[in-house]
């Protein structure tokens, strides 16, 4: 098959979403994205393994690139992609229709029809972002081609139910062992439970309070959690260990080694394993382009609870905000599904930002 750019956006988003895209397996995807936006003779093609660039050269005063990633989570069953109404609602569901092939629908309808747009355009499709962060295909652009990250603003295209949500939370996980001494299960008073040992840390992530903070006019709320814990060896053994693997979500009024050493002091006493670490991203909606994005749209801004690849941009001070379709909380659900309502919304709301 290949994707026709300018058929009707739905059949366009049903087409990409039927072509199997699971992290680590883009290709046939990327190769249908980069085959329909080279047949577009006004944008330059760039293309680094499974991520796929195309920009306009018109010599605008201002470029701004739109973004959005084309792999998604394991399927659940749940391809190919069906148009339902469900309570009045045009719904599609199946993999990726939330998250974030929507976006990735509008934003290729665009590239292929903006031909001159009022900004200069770099659209970016990459791979690898439903898994661990160095596999991201964002990385590869920046290393081999800084220059396609260069922008005065970015959107990106996640599910925001067509609502523009600035910047994001920050995300570090970290490990805490608790140790204690082996014994058999019959004879427990000559061990010490590791497991049992671990509530002190449980007790103080109960009492733990979420941190309301106000950033460039939204509220960003703070979390510190318990994601997973595994000790025991076997069903006879008193465990001499314990680990249990604590996150934190952080404000983007917070650096990353700000917030490392928030929880270091939250858990004194105890050796704390940084596993992974991601920075948090300021709204920057006080820079004039975010205002024009905005009047463009037409909605109120809210802040971005979790972390996506805004954050990247924002490192390169380039603003960013996330403006897609799509409810956020179906995203990786089994019966995920996009209002074709958004769909058509956000396409209406970029293109008159775009042409303005």
């Amino acid at each position: 098959m290949s994707l026709d750019l300018r058929s009707d956006v739905i059949d366009l988003l049903a087409a990409i979403v039927d072509i199997e895209s699971v992290s680590g397996g883009e290709q046939r995807l990327a190769d249908e994205v980069e085959a329909a936006l080279r047949a577009c003779d006004h944008l330059e093609v760039v293309r680094l393994g499974n991520n796929v660039a195309a920009r306009t050269r018109t010599g605008r005063a201002e470029r701004v690139i739109v973004a959005g990633h084309l792999d998604t989570v394991p399927l659940a069953d749940n391809l190919p992609s069906v148009i339902r109404t469900v309570d009045g609602e045009e719904r599609m569901y199946g993999r990726g229709t939330c998250d974030m092939k929507a976006g990735v629908a509008v934003a290729l309808s665009l590239a292929a029809e903006l031909e001159a747009p009022s900004r200069d355009v770099t659209w970016i499709f990459y791979d690898n972002e439903e898994v661990e962060a160095s596999k991201n295909g964002l990385n590869t652009v920046e290393r081999e081609r800084p220059d396609l990250m260069e922008g005065d603003f970015a959107v990106l295209g996640e599910p925001s139910n067509a609502r523009v949500e600035g910047g994001c939370q920050g995300t570090m996980r970290f490990s805490i062992t608790v140790t204690g001494v082996a014994a058999h299960a019959a004879r427990a008073w000559r061990g010490v439970n590791a497991i049992h040992e671990a509530a002190d840390v449980l007790d103080r992530l109960g009492m733990y309070v979420p941190r309301k903070v106000v950033v460039d006019g939204l509220e960003y709320i703070e979390g510190l959690n318990a994601v997973r814990i595994s000790g025991g060896v076997a069903g006879n053994v008193i465990p001499d260990a314990c680990t249990i693997e604590v996150n934190f979500r952080f404000a983007p009024d917070r650096t990353q080694a700000q917030a490392e050493r928030y929880v270091r002091d939250y858990f004194e006493g105890y050796d704390l394993v940084l596993v992974d670490s991601a920075p948090a991203a300021r709204p920057g909606l006080d820079r004039p382009l975010a205002q024009d994005f905005l009047r463009a749209v037409g909605t109120d801004p809210a802040p971005k609870y979790g972390w996506t690849d805004v954050a990247r941009f924002s490192a390169r001070g380039v603003p960013a905000v996330n403006f897609g379709p799509g409810d956020p909380l179906k995203a990786h659900q089994d019966d995920e599904y996009c209002s074709l309502e958004s769909v058509r919304t956000v396409r209406s709301a970029l293109a008159s930002w775009l042409t303005a």
